[in-house]
C-alpha cells in the first residue's frame, strides 16, 4: 500500500519515464522467457517491404513474448533458397542461373551490411521498444566467407539495436578470426551448439564451448537444450556447472541420438527441468522458444510451446 504521497511521486515518475517501460511481461515464476525470431521464418515478408520488423513485432505481440533474440536475415534484403527452399538439379541451367543470383544477392548483402546508416538499425530498436520488446540477442552468424568489415558491422549493428549479446551459429576457425572485433567491442559473443559431430571446428560438444571461452573473456554459450540432447548430452547437467557462462538457451524438443524435432512433450529433451533449474536457481537466463519441428503455423505453435514452458512452470 502506498501513501498518498508515495502514490504521487510515483505518478509523476511514470509520466517522464518512456514507453518502452511499459513492456510485454512474458516472465513466468521468475523465468524469462522469449523467442528467436527464427520461429517466425514461414511468415511471409509483405510486398516490397525492406524487412520482416513489422511481421516480427506483430507475431511477438500475438504470441505474448517480450523478449526477443533477433534473427539477423530479418533484418537483411531477402536472399535466395532462404529458409529450405528447393533448390536445382546441379548441373542443370537452372543451377547455374541460380548460382549467378546467389553470388550477386551475397555482393549486395556484404554492400548492405557494411553502408547502411547505423541511425536505421536505431530506428528498427524505436520501433520494437514502441511495441514493448526487448532485443535481448542479436543473432548475426559468423561464416568464412564474411570480410573484416562485416565481422565489424555486426557488433555495430548490435550496439545500435541495443542487444547485448551477439548470438552466433559459426565454427571454432571462424571465431578465432572474430576474437579482436570481440576484444574491440568489449559485447559479448555466444556460440550456438548443433549436434553435428563429425565436424570437429563445430560447436556441438562441451569441448567445443570450453575451447572458444579459452580464446576471449567476451566468448560465452547461447546453450540450445534440444540440439545439446541430440547429441546426447546432459543438458541439464550441464546448465548447473555452466550457468555463469551461459547467455541465454533455445528451448526446442529433439529425440536423443540426432533425433528430429518434435511436438514439445514428445522428445527426449529436459525442457521442463531446464525450466525449474532456472526457477529455483533464479538464474537470469532468458529461455528462447525456438520452433522448428512440423506445425499448423508459427503463431501458432509458439503459442503452444509458451503455453507447455507455463504449464511446466507451475
Amino acid at each position: 500500500m502506498y501513501t498518498r504521497r508515495e502514490f504521487g511521486v510515483l505518478s509523476l515518475g511514470a509520466l517522464a519515464l518512456p514507453k518502452a517501460l511499459y513492456a510485454i511481461d512474458s516472465k513466468v515464476a521468475g523465468v524469462r522467457l522469449g523467442a528467436q525470431s527464427y520461429s517466425f521464418r514461414e511468415l511471409p515478408r509483405p510486398e516490397g517491404a525492406a524487412d520482416m520488423v513489422d511481421v516480427i513485432i506483430k507475431a511477438m505481440t500475438e504470441t505474448g513474448l517480450g523478449e526477443l533474440e533477433l534473427f539477423a536475415p530479418h533484418l537483411e534484403p531477402r536472399q535466395p533458397f532462404q529458409f529450405g527452399r528447393p533448390r536445382p538439379s546441379p548441373g542443370t541451367p537452372e543451377a547455374e542461373k541460380a548460382r549467378a543470383e546467389a553470388e550477386k544477392a551475397r555482393a549486395e548483402l556484404r554492400t548492405w551490411r557494411t553502408t547502411t546508416p547505423l541511425d536505421h538499425f536505431k530506428g528498427v530498436k524505436k520501433k520494437f521498444d514502441a511495441a514493448g520488446i526487448k532485443i535481448f540477442a542479436y543473432n548475426y552468424s559468423f561464416n568464412q566467407g564474411m570480410s573484416d568489415a562485416e565481422i565489424e558491422r555486426g557488433f555495430e549493428i548490435a550496439k545500435a539495436l541495443g542487444a547485448g549479446v551477439i548470438t552466433a551459429s559459426t565454427t571454432l576457425p571462424v571465431a578465432k578470426k572474430v576474437v579482436p572485433f570481440a576484444s574491440k567491442h568489449k559485447l559479448t559473443v555466444a556460440m550456438h551448439n548443433h549436434s553435428n559431430l563429425k565436424d570437429p571446428d563445430e560447436f556441438a560438444t562441451p569441448e567445443s564451448f570450453a575451447a572458444a571461452m579459452k580464446m576471449s573473456q567476451y566468448y560465452k554459450i547461447n546453450l540450445d537444450i534440444g540440439h545439446f540432447t541430440a547429441a546426447n548430452f546432459d543438458a541439464v547437467a550441464y546448465l548447473k556447472e555452466h550457468h555463469a557462462h551461459i547467455t541465454n538457451l533455445h528451448l526446442k524438443d529433439r529425440k536423443k541420438d540426432q533425433g528430429d524435432n518434435v511436438p514439445w512433450g514428445t522428445g527426449d529433451t529436459p525442457i521442463k527441468e531446464a525450466l525449474q533449474l532456472l526457477k529455483k536457481e533464479r538464474w537470469p537466463i532468458p529461455a528462447m522458444i525456438e520452433f522448428e519441428y512440423k506445425g499448423v503455423g508459427p503463431i501458432e505453435e509458439v503459442k503452444k510451446c509458451y503455453a507447455y514452458a507455463k504449464q511446466a512452470l507451475a
